[in-house]
């Protein structure tokens, strides 16, 4: 008897440890790529004001000196970063969420119906203007968007992680 109500204790007090974790959850994400904004949150934005739209962030970074890229709110298994202490935000080609227009995967020379032209091309990437700053748009070897970036300073402010 003695040692059923001893396990019965045991099992009562390891389970009294225990803590219940919830796994917070996001909308949809969805990125509007001509009014510069993802779920109404903008490149400009805090860190904190992110997180309250969309609190179900992977990671975050500190704005300080020693942060790599100046801080930031990371999305990682939506692919999506918020590069707070540089203003801008990423969105790379496993996003999850949707896009207003299907830039990710276009082909290079499909954009012009959505983007106009770009203001800078490169080999690997355009940039072009929009009504909030300006969106830079990557490309793979098939000449398809795999990265996409988009912030409201101009070129010559802008700084971008490496």
């Amino acid at each position: 008897m003695k040692i059923i109500l001893l396990s019965i204790i045991l099992a009562a007090t390891m389970h009294a440890g225990a803590q219940l974790k919830t796994t917070t959850k996001c909308a949809t994400i969805v990125v509007d790529l001509l009014d510069g904004k993802v779920n109404g949150a903008e490149p400009k934005f805090t860190p904190s004001q992110i997180k309250g739209l969309l609190p179900c962030f992977t990671s975050e970074e500190p704005e300080n000196e020693e942060s790599k890229c100046g801080g930031g709110v990371f999305y990682k298994d939506n692919d999506i970063y918020f590069y707070t202490g540089r203003d801008y935000i990423e969105i790379r080609e496993k996003f999850k969420g949707k896009l207003t227009i299907p830039v990710m995967g276009a082909a290079r020379n499909g954009l012009f119906q959505w983007l106009g032209n770009p203001k800078l091309k490169d080999t690997n990437f355009d940039v072009y203007t929009t009504s909030y700053g300006m969106m830079i748009v990557y490309f793979n070897k098939a000449n398809k968007v795999n990265k996409i970036q988009f912030t409201t300073k101009s070129m010559e402010e802008i700084q971008l992680c490496q």
